[in-house]
């Protein structure tokens, strides 16, 4: 059970890290198009992210133990409500990302005290 719950976590929290990292690559890559004609915005698609958390936290049934299987996330390009390439704003870009930025440390602090609980639970408190 201890197994399967750190497990849990750390590969939750590792896929939002994932998804984080990749947000901010395409947040990157519309900041650096913003002027240049024809260029389709990326975003992460949220609905597969959403899809993936919810098969991580679904124990798989069988006989060989809890496995977890997880794809890979998706960026899907934007358009408006005409079928066009929406148009790159500089302040939403650089808005989305320092929103991620602020989520990425969270993240980062949040393993990071996960592992230091298993590091005291492992030295039984001593240090």
């Amino acid at each position: 059970m201890i197994q399967h719950l750190e497990s849990l976590t750390t590969a939750t929290v590792g896929l939002a890290l994932d998804a984080a990292t990749l947000r901010h690559q395409a947040i990157a890559n519309n900041v650096a198009n913003v002027n240049t004609e024809g260029y389709v915005p990326l975003q992460v698609n949220f609905a597969s992210y959403m899809e993936q958390l919810e098969q991580l936290s679904a124990p798989t049934q069988g006989k060989g133990g809890q496995k977890h299987s997880i794809g890979q996330l998706e960026l899907e390009p934007v358009f408006d409500v005409n079928g066009n390439p929406a148009k790159v704003s500089l302040d939403t870009e650089m808005a989305a990302m320092a929103h991620n930025t602020v989520q990425y440390q969270a993240l980062i602090k949040a393993l990071n005290r996960h592992y230091a609980i298993l590091s005291s639970a492992v030295t039984d408190g001593k240090k």
